[in-house]
């Protein structure tokens, strides 16, 4: 067997690991049945797909076809840190701000990863996925969290 895609090698390994990780930190939640699910039934199913879909990636990265095999791109940190960095700020601020503060900044920050992006499309981004994400947790699924900061009502 040849290597002829490092790309694949390196993205199903981190699919294998993470899979196998996130495996591993459900161990001590129930599991249950199809019928009677437990809190850990789904995210395990999820990592099972995650290890498979990393062990298929794997083996794709040693076909014996010819083709061309491309560098590694550079990795882009400025918009790994930004991206990273908004979810940590709205883990932070939510219980402090609200969810009406802390989810559009989520979204301002995160999409300052592609600077080509018009400011408008950012605003109207932002407003419309924090709405979205109210109707759906807070009045859809009856989820309490704070939507203002604890000092305003």
């Amino acid at each position: 067997m040849k290597l002829s895609h490092i790309q694949d090698l390196f993205a199903g390994g981190l699919f294998v690991l993470a899979g196998v990780a996130f495996l591993w930190a459900g161990q001590d939640f129930e599991i249950g049945t199809a019928r009677n699910m437990g809190p850990a039934y789904f995210p395990s199913l999820l990592a099972v797909l995650q290890l498979l879909l990393g062990l298929a990636v794997l083996v794709s990265a040693f076909q014996t076809q010819d083709l061309p095999s491309e560098p590694l791109a550079p990795t882009d940190w400025r918009g790994l840190l930004l991206i990273c960095g908004s979810v940590v700020l709205f883990s932070q601020l939510l219980p402090l701000a609200g969810f009406l503060v802390a989810g559009p900044l989520l979204v301002l920050l995160a999409s300052l990863a592609t600077p080509e992006t018009p400011m408008r499309h950012r605003l109207l981004l932002a407003v419309g996925l924090t709405a979205f994400c109210v109707l759906v947790f807070r009045v859809g699924l009856d989820m309490r969290f704070p939507l203002l900061p604890p000092g305003l009502f």
